[in-house]
């Protein structure tokens, strides 16, 4: 019998390999694989590079307490002064594309990573308290829901943190704030309120008014300026400001980037109060 060509063999083989590996049906698991495995690839120099703190609105996802496992967990209210040492873990390619908590898409390369109770999204500096590396990520997603572990990082930022051949890690998570201060854009004396056009900021409408107020204070935390909640027609309106023409402009534009694109400013007339 004639030999088999040897490239056909390798076919054959590589062809069993594929269908073993086969992900199993939608109804058994969300992901491909059953369990968690490094990359293939190191992380290149560009997705080394950590992300700069910035303001950010909370999460229209994954920032109301939530149960699982038996367990229930209230979201902070504020990331202000935070810090917590404890095991980290990491994540990697068996949740690669799918769905953070927050609705974004896990990328193991990014710096990110999940806490249980941080707000959606918030920075942190994580530092590895066994070599003193530290990294700054974005925490977009929730757990690790293991007792003992604070905090699941993205590949890059447990590659970064020297910590893939132990697995885990003790760490220290303090939360940063961004520099940027928008306070200043709020005009702070009532006499310019009289001499400069003025504005409110209105994000969001609706008539359950408890859950505007928490929306209020939240982007008030993000944003560093007045948040209010205002009756109007019936319903109730969040509002941010007043602020000044170019300033309001300016985070009308910031906030319409961060994911309020209905978002739209209204004049205030010279004789109304501020703060209303």
């Amino acid at each position: 019998m004639k030999p088999l060509n040897p490239f056909i063999i390798a076919a054959l083989i590589i062809g069993m390999v594929g269908c073993s590996s086969a992900p199993p049906p939608a109804s058994q698991s969300r992901y491909s694989q059953q369990h968690d495995s490094i990359p293939s690839r190191l992380p290149t120099p560009e997705e080394l590079v950590e992300p700069e703190p910035r303001f950010e609105p909370p999460s229209r996802q994954g920032n109301r307490s939530y149960s699982l496992f038996g367990n229930t967990w209230h979201i902070l209210e504020s990331s202000h002064n935070y810090v917590e040492e404890g095991v980290a873990s990491w994540y990697g390619e068996k949740f690669h594309g799918h769905l953070t908590s927050n609705g974004e898409t896990y990328d193991m390369y990014a710096m990110s990573a999940a806490h249980k109770t941080l707000p959606l999204p918030t920075y942190v500096r994580v530092t590895n308290l066994a070599n003193q590396k530290s990294v700054v990520v974005r925490v977009n997603d929730r757990g690790p829901f293991h007792s003992n572990r604070i905090i699941d990082l993205s590949y890059v930022a447990a590659y970064k943190l020297d910590m893939l051949q132990s697995g885990t890690a003790r760490v220290r998570i303090e939360a940063l704030q961004p520099n940027q201060d928008n306070a200043a854009l709020a005009t702070p004396s009532p006499i310019q309120y009289q001499e400069i056009a003025q504005f409110y900021i209105q994000v969001h409408a609706g008539s359950d008014l408890a859950r505007l107020r928490s929306e209020a204070e939240r982007l008030q935390h993000f944003y560093q300026v007045p948040a209010t909640t205002q009756e109007n027609n019936g319903l109730y309106r969040v509002v941010l400001g007043p602020l000044a023409e170019p300033q309001s402009n300016e985070l009308l534009q910031q906030l319409r980037r961060a994911g309020y694109p209905d978002a739209f400013r209204v004049p205030i007339p010279p004789s109304e109060p501020s703060g209303q």
